[in-house]
């Protein structure tokens, strides 16, 4: 894949970071908002994979707009509020799976999640749904493996604690 521009820093929720998506049968980026207007007030960020068909909201999205979030890492806190950054060791590029749908009339994304691995269970038990590299055109572009991708198992991912080094006596 090519080098993708993301803007610098830190990219929340209400920001609209680039995402890959098709036009056609192509692959191209484009900034996107970041989160679903929630009727009851403030914003959806993300969706579990393993429900996202089932639920009116997301289920079209799912089928028919899904997108990629590249980022070259994202984080997590604990329920101690220790803030944790997770990695891939094998790429410099992690390539999250997501869907968008019109929101507050513009394009909006969400985020997919799935549980969490052995390597993110210690910090939260949900994690991004992640996408490799040489999947992604078939996630964008092939209908008919998205409840494959869905069911995928998430690679092993590299945690560091933020606000540095962990003693032996530190839970994560």
């Amino acid at each position: 894949m090519a080098e993708i521009a993301t803007p610098a820093g830190d990219v929340t929720p209400g920001m609209s970071p680039m995402v890959i998506g098709t036009k056609g049968n192509i692959l191209s980026s484009s900034a996107m908002y970041w989160g679903l207007k929630n009727p009851r007030g403030g914003l959806i960020i993300n969706a579990r994979a393993e429900t996202a068909l089932q639920k009116p909201m997301f289920a079209a999205g799912v089928e028919n707009r899904r997108l990629i979030i590249p980022a070259e890492k994202f984080y997590e806190w604990n329920g101690n509020k220790d803030k944790f950054t997770f990695c891939r060791p094998d790429s410099d590029v992690i390539y999250l799976a997501g869907f968008y749908d019109m929101s507050g009339n513009r394009e909006a994304f969400v985020i997919l999640t799935t549980a969490a691995n052995d390597s993110m269970f210690p910090v939260h038990d949900r994690m991004p749904l992640m996408i490799e590299e040489k999947d992604v055109p078939d996630w964008l572009l092939e209908p008919r493996k998205t409840q494959e991708f869905l069911r995928m198992q998430m690679p092993e991912l590299v945690r560091e604690r933020e606000d540095g080094q962990m003693s032996l006596f530190d839970k994560p």
